[in-house]
């Protein structure tokens, strides 16, 4: 009789049995397994850092190679790097000749305040410890981190710049994380619920060690239960066991740490919600920073089945940090088998090995290793990790392949109606704004103090100003803001007081004229160029407010003068000789908590009807003020967070003046508006510009006029990398310029706006696509009507009837807005226009509206220039002649030539351009309206103002353009355009020979 038909099953049930005993006492199998020697080098709350395997000290003893620092994410164990001592990665680097440190953050719930950490103190943290180990090994240091680990390292290497560091390798660590979320989920899904469950959820609560381990189980529900399934298979043959035990035990249990509700919350928001690793402007404890700071080299080790950090998002390393040398390391295996595992002890470990060699000049670059290539603009719909290798990997197969199908099929719908999910996106998002914008009455109390109010308690901790590196929160900003109102009070200034606000665009003036419109104060926002003193008289100025940089001009004025800001050191040099000392307040040396408030005082004050600014233009060489209310402030800045639709996600870069009423009512009002950062810049220079966008991630860019050109037509600027730049919203852009603009910034477009001083007309080139064209009226704002116009005449048309006739599609006709709230007194107001009693306001510009609806600038009433030939409509002209390529700037202005004007062009061209006479005659042809100008010229420059405009004074003080190849006239007889001789001159100016 065969008795092995009878003991071996029983055989193999004893030993199943005794084995299953072990490991429900003990949690596993005993190894025998011993950890790798290492030395607490340093022991401080925030972490320990190791160093494995501490060199011999002993003279002749050899020293230790290049140090190699690894960092584990949050919620595991820094023992992940030694699961098992002959394959794991410090036993493994240190066979190499490689010197192996270990950051360990330990478990936060068992240290003192462990579960409020956020992200920074764990990257303040990682970045000492980098500092530590230099200074023990003298040697620059190589970052080694796993998953979000990885992230931890990319973001304290741009924190210190690179400084101290060899180089950096990231194991299956996202960047790009909207590239490719886990699971197939959507990145506007993504974003939607990473926002709310950072604000709602782990703002409240934090993740246990067992927690952090069924979540990570989850995201792989199969190989979870397939792995457990083959060990309980298994669970007879303890030798199959053994060699994967340690790391069966690291993953069930005793790889598992809390994770603190701060940091979730700060991942969640800044790097899923945000996605700022791959933007810029993420927060290290106030400082900004941008992965575009990286320049040591990068390796991104790639899982090619990693459904975790899948291999899009992780090659967002190579947009994310243009300046670093980035290569790639593809295996093929998952997530957690990238550093643990048969896979990653014969693969993953020998080659980092190997690559940290080669960094230090002691070996060839690894087969393996390739220069990362460069990553599409936009990630694709389907951005994870490929069916096909899905399909190949793993026992999983058919029930991977059953998903993949669902989701490949999903993703074709959402592919087919991406345009459909956006707009639904948007909707969601703009409806609420418009419906406060139709909701806003005389009487609705409404400011910008009151939203700056109403977003420092939604979200106090919420970033709001980025200014010089660092940022300020909503509720920093606020209590700053009340502190000022207090030092108002305290100096006598009540509700309704004017107050000159002269200072440059920083914080400090932000803060005054929200303290101003909290305290129901008037905001008269005087221009540093113009005449100050005819300024504080037309503002009806009671005082001044300046800053110390505008301190001496300020005194200048018949007017008290309160300074503002400056920092702390600063010198006002308040007892120089000739000076009224009491003529002068220093508000930084009041004490705002020893200010009582008076009992008039309301925060907040303001009606949609009150006055709330007053801003200047200067027209035909006079300054002139233009009232502006609450109501026209809160009808641009919702209307420029809808037709931007700009959100949390936001950060609006305000290289406007706050003078400007671009500056005040787009840049500052649509942020605030839509909780967006507001980035303030220090000046207008190419290389501030391309860092300050990285550094602060910035979307969206305000500009004014020609303002952009200082920047992209200067020799030294350099866009390299990718951006994070999608619109640049602003007034007055040129043709020519916002050509090369989205030709530079691409895919980003321009919104475009057009809105008079009042607020009573508003127009906005929302798609972008008609360059030149200021678009259609805002949903929910001001109704507009375009009148027919008699250019010979100067006289809106009538209907037989009396009323106004409307004018028709491409006809040019005068632009009516009906009033909203207050008519500021200085309007051409009209009445019984389309109907018996209806009011209207005339804006004074000509407008042309083509077949689609989309309104045309065509000149302003009294700009029109009107010669024996014909009138001459000079922004007609000046988009006519920005059609030639090479045009930078075009102005036309009129000159009295023998007692008759003659109409002068002057254009400037961009760096290298030249403008050929066929080039001009074919941009003219496309003139619509009037005829074009007499002669044509390229000026060696133009004066900008300090919005940015060309100014025609200085153009026109030069007289009549020379005879040369720069020059043409408008031949009469040909119809075309021809090079001025000098006699062609002296026959048009009549000298006689």
């Amino acid at each position: 009789m065969d008795f092995s038909v009878i003991t071996g099953p029983v055989s193999r049930f004893l030993a199943t049995a005794q084995n299953g005993i072990e490991v429900l006492r003990y949690g596993g199998l005993e190894t025998g397994a011993v950890p790798s020697p290492y030395q607490i080098i340093e022991s401080v709350p925030m972490y320990r850092l190791r160093r494995y395997f501490p060199p011999d000290t002993r003279p002749g003893s050899a020293a230790p190679g290049s140090p190699v620092l690894m960092v584990h994410p949050m919620m595991m164990s820094a023992d992940m790097w030694d699961v098992t001592r002959e394959d794991g990665a410090v036993g493994i680097l240190h066979a190499a000749g490689l010197d192996p440190w270990v950051i360990d953050f330990g478990s936060p719930d068992q240290v003192e305040g462990g579960m409020q950490r956020n992200l920074a103190d764990h990257v303040v943290a990682l970045s000492e410890a980098i500092d530590t180990v230099k200074k023990v090994t003298g040697s620059d240091v190589h970052l080694a981190g796993y998953s979000q680990g990885g992230m931890f390292c990319y973001q304290t290497a741009a924190y210190r710049r690179s400084k101290d560091l060899a180089s950096i390798v990231g194991f299956g660590s996202p960047v790009d994380t909207l590239a490719a979320l886990p699971m197939g989920i959507p990145p506007n899904v993504g974003a939607v619920a990473a926002n709310f469950m950072a604000d709602h959820v782990f703002s409240r609560i934090d993740i246990p060690g067992w927690l952090a381990r069924t979540g990570f189980q989850m995201l792989d529900p199969l190989k979870t239960a397939q792995a457990r399934l083959d060990f309980l298979r298994q669970l007879h043959d303890r030798e199959a066991l053994l060699p994967r035990e340690q790391q069966r035990r690291f993953l069930d249990s005793e790889g598992w740490i809390a994770w603190s509700g701060p940091a979730i919350s700060e991942l969640l928001k800044q790097f899923i919600a945000h996605n700022r690793m791959m933007s810029g402007g993420f927060s290290i404890r106030g400082e900004l920073v941008t992965l575009a700071d990286i320049t040591c080299p990068v390796l991104a080790v790639i899982g090619e089945v990693d459904d975790i950090g899948q291999p899009a998002a992780v090659r967002g390393i190579k947009s994310a940090a243009p300046r670093a040398d980035t290569y790639e390391y593809l295996i093929r295996t998952g997530h957690f088998g990238l550093v643990v595992g048969s896979k990653a002890a014969g693969q993953t470990w020998p080659t980092v090995a190997s690559w940290v060699k080669w960094r230090s000049g002691d070996g060839p670059l690894p087969e393996e290793i390739a220069p990362m290539g460069a990553q599409p603009s936009e990630s694709a719909i389907d951005g994870g990790v490929a069916l096909t290798s899905r399909v190949a990997h793993g026992a999983a197969a058919a029930s991977e392949m059953a998903f993949e199908l669902a989701r490949s099929a999903a993703d074709a719908v959402v592919a087919t109606n991406k345009s459909a999910r956006n707009l639904i996106v948007e909707t969601a998002r703009t409806l609420p704004r418009l419906a406060r914008l139709g909701q806003i009455n005389d009487h609705t109390r409404i400011s910008l103090g009151r939203i700056m109010t109403e977003q420092a308690e939604s979200h106090p901790g919420g970033e709001f100003l980025l200014f010089d590196g660092r940022v300020h929160t909503y509720e920093a900003v606020d209590r700053r803001v009340n502190n000022v109102v207090r030092g108002l009070i305290e100096v006598g200034v009540r509700q309704g007081v004017r107050v000159g606000v002269l200072m440059q665009t920083r914080p400090s003036a932000l803060v005054a004229i929200a303290a101003l419109s909290r305290l129901g104060a008037v905001s008269v926002l005087m221009p540093p160029d113009a005449d100050l003193a005819e300024a504080a008289r037309l503002g009806g100025v009671a005082e001044i407010l300046t800053d110390p940089a505008n301190l001496e001009i300020a005194r200048t004025l018949d007017r008290r003068v309160l300074v503002l800001g400056g920092g702390e050191a600063r010198d006002l040099h308040l007892t120089e000789s000739g000076c009224d000392v009491a003529e002068v307040i220093d508000m930084e040396k009041i004490d705002p908590d020893r200010v009582e408030l008076p009992g008039w005082y309301r925060p907040n004050p303001g009606f949609a009807r009150d006055l709330a600014y007053v801003a200047f233009a200067t027209i035909n060489g006079e300054l002139v003020a233009r009232q502006i209310t609450n109501y026209r402030w809160a009808l641009s800045a919702l209307g420029t967070a809808s037709a931007a639709n700009l959100g949390t996600r936001d950060t609006v870069y305000c290289l406007t003046p706050l003078h400007h009423p671009s500056g005040l009512l787009v840049s500052l009002g649509g942020a605030v508006v839509a909780g967006a950062r507001i980035a303030l810049s220090r000046g207008l220079a190419p290389d501030r510009f391309v860092h300050e966008i990285r550094q602060y991630g910035v979307t969206v860019v305000s500009y004014t006029w020609a303002m952009l050109r200082e920047v992209i037509d200067d020799p030294s600027f350099s866009l390299s990398g990718t951006h994070s730049v999608r619109l640049f919203i602003g007034a007055g852009m040129p043709t020519g310029l916002w050509r090369r603009v989205v030709e530079v910034f691409a895919p980003a477009k321009v919104v475009e706006f057009f809105a008079t001083t009042d607020g009573q007309a508003v127009l906005a080139n929302v798609a972008g696509v008609k360059i030149g064209s200021k678009g259609r009226p805002l949903p929910g704002g001001p109704y507009v009507e375009l009148a027919a116009y008699d250019v010979g005449d100067d006289l809106i048309l009538e209907e037989d009837s009396g009323f106004v006739r409307r004018a028709d599609a491409g006809e040019i006709g005068v632009l009516l807005a009906r009033p909203r709230g207050p008519v500021d007194p200085t309007a051409s107001v009209k009445r019984g226009v389309f109907a018996p009693a209806d009011t209207w306001v005339s804006t004074e510009q000509l407008f042309r509206r083509d077949e689609d609806g989309d309104y045309w600038l065509v000149d302003n009433r009294s700009s029109v220039i009107r010669t024996p030939d014909g009138p001459v409509f000079t922004a007609a002209v000046n988009d006519a002649i920005s059609q030639a390529g090479a045009v930078d700037l075009a102005v036309t202005y009129p000159l009295e030539v023998r007692g008759e004007p003659l109409v002068v062009t002057a254009v400037t061209l961009r760096p290298g351009g030249s403008l050929p006479s066929a080039e001009i005659n074919e941009a003219m042809a496309t003139l619509r309206f009037g005829i074009g100008p007499a002669v044509i010229y390229v000026a060696p420059s133009m004066t900008l103002g300090a919005s940015y405009r060309p100014e025609i004074g200085p153009l026109r003080a030069a007289g009549m353009p020379k005879a040369s190849r720069n020059t043409w006239y408008f031949d009469i007889d040909t119809k075309l355009y021809k090079r001025m001789t000098a006699a062609v001159r002296a026959e048009i100016i009549g000298d006689q020979p």
